[in-house]
């Protein structure tokens, strides 16, 4: 999916179930504790397609750590994302030689839990729901809203090293597979961000790729 979604030279390895067993670093067994077995699974699959991304871009693997913020803290010259909902784990990587920042979210193709929608649009994204819902009502848009709400604080946070709430970004989605997330804050580095968004089948990806500056 994400290939469809992200220019090269991004890595994007992605895995629908967690059936080839990951091996983790000790920082990141440490990192787990006593998590139950489906927060094991995810969290070592998700890593292990970091890792092949490394792989790939000829970067030794390494441990992947959490940040203050809980961001992926990645070895020298690389920037990524990570992702993983019921059924799909991915990273996408690159050398910060060729992008500034990546940010990815999948989530399941459904309609967002009562009340999510709420809690996370601004009042000119609740206006443009219903003329959305016209131009496609296959999908679930407040579903997408929230997922593209997450891969913007994915690509923003590495950059800025500042907080951004929902409430900070104003996503314009359209029905022809991109996005545009203007950025609400007064005195911000970045204006906005344009992205892309994917569902096929139960699944849903949206992902942002900033180029860097040259």
């Amino acid at each position: 999916m994400l290939e469809q979604l992200l220019p090269p030279p991004i890595v994007a390895v992605e895995r629908y179930d967690d059936e080839q067993p990951a091996d983790l670093f000790p920082e990141e067994e440490a990192l787990l504790g006593n998590a139950v077995p489906k927060r094991r699974f995810e969290f070592g699959t998700v890593r292990a397609c970091a890792r092949e991304a490394m792989k790939s871009l000829g970067v030794e693997p390494a441990a992947i750590l959490p940040g203050p913020k809980r961001e992926p803290l990645w070895p020298e010259n690389i920037v990524g994302s990570l992702t993983h909902c019921s059924g799909y784990r991915a990273a996408a990587l690159a050398r910060t030689s060729d992008f500034q920042t990546i940010g990815i979210d999948a989530e399941p193709h459904a309609a967002a839990p009562k009340g999510v929608l709420e809690a996370i649009a601004i009042p000119a994204e609740l206006r443009r729901m219903p003329g959305l819902k016209v131009d496609d009502p296959k999908i679930c848009w407040d579903r997408l809203l929230f997922s593209a709400k997450e891969s913007t604080y994915k690509a923003w946070y590495p950059i800025t090293q500042r907080w951004l709430g929902f409430e900070d970004a104003d996503i314009t989605l359209d029905a022809d597979g991109t996005f545009h997330s203007r950025i609400l804050l007064p005195d911000t580095p970045i204006a906005g961000f344009h992205g892309r968004w994917l569902v096929q089948g139960d699944i849903l990806v949206t992902a942002i790729a900033v180029p860097a500056v040259r």
